[in-house]
């Protein structure tokens, strides 16, 4: 009973990617590959919808994405540029949220901070949706087991790792790995792991899904048998400053040839760009036949236009 009421409640706010049950999951996905196949027949569905885009960081797939994927439905976008001024600097966040909420049918924010993010939606009355904030990339990582499901055909079980900072892809990696039923294991060096609460939320939903969470120091081991091997840039946005010295702590993890040799035949390599070439990952690595780093650029449209469907619709 508990499992069929999750199934059908509506998504409105996309806020961590935890919103989305298992069953909402595969819904998703069957829409965005039917969104995929055949975007004619949606190129009206949320004609006029409008579409407010609040940025306090820079993008590409992010912002193209979203503004493609609104206006290929019949729909509009509106960008904010807050690079130069973040959220509730210039004017309360809660007299954004509520002023946005007269003019708009919903919200993406790309932030720095989630509690901005999570002010914005409390008081904002229509959806609002995670574009990227410090804890949480949830519509990359529903995209990322979407382009992993279309390779292998089913996500249950899959082995996947993530080798780098347990940083907001990761903690989404997570998240959205454990409702798809995934093993999930994460190599990081010390002091650089996900957030305990959020390993141990997604070790819950990987109870439920028979996925599995695992935590490793050693790349070597997270990455033994993978089908799929992911990584992130060592900095993230906001943390230039400590790129030097993030480069020699994680300097053991780099995703190169000889690390890919521990996967399994037929593995793939995956990364959410943009990528820093000669640091996290290899040339040859993100160039190379495992790469499908844009497949996972190219899904991020077709996802993500199923999400609007999903709030907007």
């Amino acid at each position: 009973m508990n499992a069929l009421a999750q199934a059908v409640t509506p998504v409105t706010d996309v806020l961590t990617g935890t919103e989305w049950s298992p069953p909402q999951v595969r819904e998703l996905y069957r829409l965005a590959a039917d969104v995929k196949a055949d975007p004619q027949r949606y190129q009206e569905a949320l004609s006029g919808r409008f579409l407010a885009m609040i940025f306090e960081k820079p993008s590409l797939r992010t912002r193209v994405t979203f503004e493609v994927g609104i206006k290929s439905l019949g729909g509009s976008a509106v960008f904010l540029d807050h690079a130069g001024t973040r959220l509730g600097e210039r004017e309360s966040i809660p007299d954004v949220g509520r002023s946005l909420s007269r003019w708009v049918h919903g919200i993406v924010a790309r932030v720095y901070e989630q509690s901005a993010l999570e002010e914005l939606a409390a008081h904002a009355s229509v959806p609002v949706i995670n574009a990227l904030s410090d804890r949480f990339h949830p519509c990359q990582t529903l995209s990322d087991f979407f382009t992993l499901e279309e390779r292998f055909g089913s996500l249950r079980g899959l082995k996947f790792a993530y080798v780098g900072d347990g940083n907001n892809v990761c903690h989404s990696l997570l998240i959205s790995g454990a409702r798809v039923g995934a093993q999930v294991r994460v190599a990081t060096p010390a002091g650089y792991e996900p957030d305990p609460h959020i390993v141990a939320e997604a070790r819950r939903y990987a109870r439920e899904t028979r996925g599995k969470i695992e935590l490793f120091r050693s790349p070597e081991e997270a990455v033994a048998g993978a089908q799929a091997v992911y990584t992130d840039v060592w900095a993230s946005m906001g943390q230039e400053h400590e790129t030097e010295a993030r480069a020699a702590v994680f300097a053991g993890y780099q995703v190169n040839a000889e690390l890919m040799s521990n996967a399994a035949p037929g593995a793939v390599f995956l990364h959410c760009l943009p990528a820093h070439r000669g640091s996290e990952v290899a040339d040859d690595v993100i160039d190379g036949p495992h790469s499908i780093v844009f497949d996972q650029a190219e899904n991020r449209l077709h996802v993500q236009k199923a999400i609007l469907l999903k709030v907007l619709g």
